[in-house]
């Protein structure tokens, strides 16, 4: 009896114990990559090391954002363009349902398609993964239209990616002063402001005025309210504004 006894208290803190100290729930890695063939080709060890890339980094974005959609496809080609300022690899989100991503890589990077990768194909993963976690997709976006709007979600993905991966110049604010005129422009602009002009090459010369002041405005939001960049990634556009004292 004395023995059931024991056996019985043993089972009984056990349960506790399990129930104190959950298991962690395993991170897999869920992506579909897929490389698209055109002008030229990926080679067997690029694609190597951008599946090893693109699955890494999605398990790491999958610890921050757990709700991250399941089975992405991440469909990659290589161009010839010059996009040495974003580390030679840019990205689009292109639905949210299913969840698509497409990256391009350019071959005319310094180093080409492996040094780009290397360099920057982590950091557009975090930055396009964040954008499937909020619903921002060219297709089936679930925000409504606007400069305002488009800064504030693409600035919370550039601030992500840099929290987590590396800096990109190109998407960095400008000083303060400055940053403050883009923002009062973009919050006085029509909800149909043309978008090319407002987030990459504005007619007077400036580029990518939405994304940089978006930047602003989170770390201003970041600074003002006292969160991190995940507390912040779950408010709708507005209530940064709001935070960031406009």
């Amino acid at each position: 009896m004395k023995s059931i006894k024991i056996l019985a208290l043993c089972v009984l803190y056990s349960v506790i114990a399990s129930c104190n100290h959950p298991p962690n729930k395993t991170v897999q890695a869920s992506s579909v990559v897929t490389f698209t063939e055109g002008k030229s080709r990926f080679t067997p060890a690029q694609e190597e090391l951008i599946q090893d890339i693109v699955q890494t980094s999605e398990l790491k974005v999958r610890e921050l954002l757990p709700n991250l959609p399941d089975s992405i496809n991440v469909a990659l080609e290589i161009v010839d363009w010059n996009i040495d300022v974003v580390g030679g690899v840019t990205g689009r989100t292109e639905t949210n349902s299913p969840p698509q991503v497409v990256i391009q890589i350019s071959e005319t990077y310094p180093g080409g398609v492996v040094k780009a990768a290397e360099t920057a194909l982590e950091h557009t993963i975090f930055h396009e993964f964040h954008h499937l976690y909020r619903g921002w997709a060219i297709q089936d976006n679930k925000f409504g239209p606007g400069i305002d709007i488009a800064s504030v979600n693409e600035g919370l993905a550039v601030v992500f990616s840099e929290v987590y991966t590396v800096a990109m110049e190109a998407d960095s604010p400008p000083e303060a002063t400055v940053a403050e005129k883009w923002v009062t422009e973009i919050l006085a602009l029509p909800i149909n402001a043309n978008y090319q002009h407002w987030m990459f090459q504005h007619p007077d010369g400036r580029e990518s005025v939405g994304y940089r002041t978006g930047n602003y405005i989170v770390r201003k939001a970041l600074a003002a309210s006292g969160k991190n960049i995940l507390e912040l990634s779950e408010l709708p556009p507005n209530e940064i504004l709001t935070l960031a004292g406009y």
